[in-house]
């Protein structure tokens, strides 16, 4: 079985795999929230889309 997007590629674009983690659940609690028909509609799971949209780099994590 073969995770896409690769985890280590995340975890090297974000820079730290706990900093991925909360990223990737930030962002998928707000697409349960205010998304669930789009979620629905392309049959994804949020945290699935969530980890594609990081890779993608629509998603970034802000640094203080």
């Amino acid at each position: 079985m073969m995770i896409d997007p690769p985890i280590d590629k995340l975890i090297d674009k974000i820079g730290c795999k706990y900093a991925l983690v909360k990223l990737v659940i930030d962002r998928a609690h707000q697409l349960n929230d205010k998304h669930p028909d789009m979620l629905a509609a392309i049959g994804k799971r949020a945290v699935s889309h969530a980890a594609h949209e990081i890779s993608d780099g629509k998603v970034v994590l802000a640094r203080n």
